[in-house]
């Protein structure tokens, strides 16, 4: 079964959902219908959510089963958080520099320190 379309072939605007069908019972509801917050998300970034609930968030687990880096994870998280409409850390009251900043995702890729160890020291906990 393929994944309903978000947005117009033709114009790119936002498709409305008119009519859902049973395949058990053959009902047809007709009307329109909210697509969800999720609805605008690329087959990738819902495979990521998908992920992130599986493995309840531990970004760790994020990287071992993706194959990615901490930071390229962080990167898709935001991105996502962007599509759905937010901001990505903007309720976040710390300021790290760039350089600590930069020091803490090299000692993270490096596999100097955990991905937990990481957050804690992004969030300023020393």
């Amino acid at each position: 079964m393929k994944t309903a379309l978000s947005k117009c072939p033709v114009c790119e605007g936002e498709l409305a959902v008119t009519r859902l069908h049973c395949d058990t019972c053959d009902t047809t509801i007709e009307g329109r219908f909210a697509n969800g917050a999720f609805a605008g998300l690329a087959p990738e970034q819902l495979d990521f959510i998908e992920t992130f609930v599986r493995v309840e968030g531990k970004m760790n687990r994020m990287t071992d089963e993706m194959g990615i880096s901490y930071p390229t994870l962080r990167n898709r998280l935001h991105e996502i958080i962007r599509a759905l409409g937010y901001e990505p850390g903007k309720d976040e009251s710390v300021d790290v520099p760039d350089e600590k900043r930069r020091e803490v995702l090299e000692q993270l890729d490096s596999g100097n320190i955990s991905a937990e160890e990481a957050m804690r020291l992004l969030h300023g906990e020393e």
